[in-house]
């Protein structure tokens, strides 16, 4: 059964010009770029952005094709497949043992923190750490790095992937170590990050609608790194509309890290809350945006010391850790410190 346009949550206006244009079922939607759908219907760029983003967040695609829907999974084959997808570690062994293993594949973690606290050496610590051979406890995957703010640095890259090669060199045992190193380089681990350079918000929502196809094409992909969001949606003037393109972001994201196995790392900055008499630093864009990402990380300073919190997570306890940003990138403090309480951070907690 084919879906008609008008039910997906378009504007009236919008509505109208698709199905002028000869646009009545989704499936007319499923092929079209966005600039050729501007093209076709009079829509501005941004307007066809969010129809064709409507279409594949309320599963118009999947109806279009034949009315399929996806099979249903029981409890137990999603525990299964959870325990096939290994978490990305971060080189803070503690960070990674508060976190169950690193970054889980599969799911989305926001990483919050005001400016050079880390957030950005993070992102790129675990470009390097999603390639780590399976044979030596990784991944063994690609990674797309979209750059908002023009922060991404190929010698800091150079730098922690040299770091990485010569840890797992040292580390070898076996000859599947010893065959995995062969591949495992510095040129290898360079050509493994696809960077993508966005300036505005259009071209990250114009990147992301064709991402799936990229995936696809790239199956060993299992990173996408967006450092940052609130570079690109801070300075809007119709916050009804920035809620709206952010919802529609946020769904396209999860869909993504569930459908393609990848584990997806947004980074955000600080805003200050008023309470009252006092003011706090939170995570921009409120409490409704910070229900979307599985985990939220919180880098912070303490003094001259750099702490990462647990902030929100389904499943991990509370935990504060210190760390450190070496030449070699994202490590333990040499003196780290620890707390944990006894039940999960949801973001109830907040």
């Amino acid at each position: 059964m084919q879906r008609p346009v008008s039910s997906l949550g378009l504007s009236p206006s919008v509505k109208v010009k698709l199905v002028n244009s000869g646009l009545q079922f989704t499936a007319d939607l499923l092929h079209l770029k966005p600039l050729q759908l501007s093209k076709d219907t009079g829509l501005s760029q941004q307007e066809a952005l969010e129809v064709l983003q409507a279409v594949k967040t309320d599963g118009g695609g999947d109806e279009a094709r034949g009315g399929r829907v996806p099979a249903s999974l029981t409890a137990l084959e999603l525990l299964q497949q959870e325990e096939e997808m290994r978490s990305i570690v971060t080189f803070s062994s503690q960070l990674d043992a508060a976190l169950g293993g690193g970054i889980p594949v599969g799911k989305s973690t926001e990483i919050c923190g005001v400016p050079g606290v880390g957030k950005t050496q993070l992102c790129l610590q675990l470009s390097v750490d999603v390639q780590v051979p399976q044979s030596f406890g990784g991944v063994g995957g690609q990674v797309i790095y979209i750059d908002t703010e023009g922060s991404f640095l190929v010698q800091r890259v150079i730098d922690m992937a040299t770091a990485a090669v010569k840890h797992c060199s040292l580390l070898v045992e076996d000859d599947e170590q010893r065959v995995a190193m062969t591949t495992f380089t510095i040129e290898n681990i360079l050509s493994n990050i696809f960077l993508v350079r966005c300036h505005d918000y259009v071209e990250l929502l114009a990147e992301l609608h064709l991402l799936p196809d990229f995936l696809s094409d790239h199956p060993k992909s299992r990173l996408l790194v967006i450092d940052s969001v609130a570079c690109l949606f801070r300075q809007f003037d119709d916050l009804s509309l920035r809620t709206r393109l952010l919802h529609s972001l946020t769904q396209q994201l999860i869909a993504m890290a569930t459908r393609h196995h990848i584990a997806v790392v947004i980074t955000n900055q600080m805003t200050t809350r008023l309470r009252g008499s006092h003011s706090q630093l939170v995570p921009a864009f409120g409490e409704s945006w910070g229900h979307a990402p599985t985990i939220r990380l919180l880098l912070q300073w303490a003094g001259s010391r750099r702490m990462v919190a647990i902030y929100k997570s389904p499943c991990q306890m509370d935990a504060t850790i210190q760390y450190q940003i070496t030449s070699e990138g994202f490590r333990d403090a040499d003196q780290p410190e620890q707390s944990q309480s006894k039940r999960p951070r949801t973001h109830t907690d907040q």
